[in-house]
């Protein structure tokens, strides 16, 4: 049997020295690297194949465990994730996300050879298992529901494979049938639709999806959402932002023949309109 490759994250170089030397020397591990953020784990899981990510749930840099559990949700290859935290405030939303454990620190060896043996046994089960051609499992907090799986034939298996293809290019000019965002989040891919997304925020090579209840990290860069959401009276009022017009409610004039929008929701965003994008605003807005 090989070992379980290990990625340590953690900005706490005291907690990341600790952790090394609770799993140093424990058979059917190996320590391959330490990261300080989710940017520098990203390199690392770019070129090594980790069987498990023990992970801090605060990262610098912007980006913290829980965002970067779901930067990993969209991988087809997608480690066993470990949060460590000093208190048990986020354990359930770790667990949300697929943790196979939440350890608090400081933490006994004991403790973390537990989980070591949860993360062997996880090991195996993902080795024997097979395609089921039963039912499908409920999701958490689905009481009362159930989930029929309906077989096609090939025929029309093609149909709706082509369908499918035709309803999401969004190379054609024409309007989108779909008008859903796919996002990965916690091993599933959900849709959110276009009219409750709030604004866009590009981060680095990745952007934050704000809604009014939520926001979703995706691998989407700001220029691709910006095209695709174009038609759908979004606008791009700034370098990092793509907004929803929809959901905007104010405009306001600001010295110097500029404008000011502010959006609804939770994370309620003001940002003045540069001087270059205030004409196609307002040939949008009909002013």
């Amino acid at each position: 049997m090989h070992d379980s490759q290990i990625l340590i994250i953690h900005p706490d170089p005291r907690i990341r020295h600790e952790l090394r030397q609770h799993l140093r020397g424990i058979e059917g591990v190996k320590i391959l690297g330490e990261a300080v953020s989710a940017f520098e784990a990203i390199e690392l899981l770019d070129h090594v194949r980790y069987h498990a990510l023990f992970l801090g749930v605060d990262l610098p840099d912007g980006v913290s465990g829980f965002e970067l559990a779901q930067i990993l949700g969209q991988r087809k290859h997608r480690p066993v994730l470990v949060f460590i935290a000093t208190d048990e405030s986020q354990a359930f939303k770790a667990f949300e996300l697929g943790a196979l454990d939440y350890l608090l620190w400081p933490c006994a060896t004991d403790r973390i050879k537990r989980t070591l043996a949860h993360l062997k046994q996880h090991s195996s089960e993902v080795r024997l298992a097979e395609p089921s051609g039963g039912r499908l499992p409920s999701l958490p907090g689905g009481d009362g529901e159930e989930t029929l799986q309906l077989s096609l034939e090939k025929e029309e298996e093609d149909s709706f494979i082509k369908a499918l293809k035709h309803a999401w290019d969004y190379n054609q000019a024409r309007p989108v049938e779909i008008e859903k965002l796919p996002i990965s989040l916690e091993g599933r891919v959900i849709l959110v639709p276009y009219s409750q997304i709030v604004f866009v925020e590009a981060y680095e090579d990745y952007s934050f999806v704000h809604t009014n209840q939520d926001k979703y990290l995706t691998s989407f860069r700001l220029k691709y959402l910006e095209d695709r959401l174009r038609a759908h009276r979004f606008f791009r009022v700034h370098r990092k932002y793509l907004v929803n017009l929809e959901l905007v409610t104010e405009i306001a004039s600001l010295p110097g023949s500029n404008f000011m929008l502010r959006t609804t929701g939770k994370k309620r965003l003001e940002l003045p309109v540069g001087r270059r994008r205030i004409a196609e605003l307002k040939q949008i807005l009909g002013l």
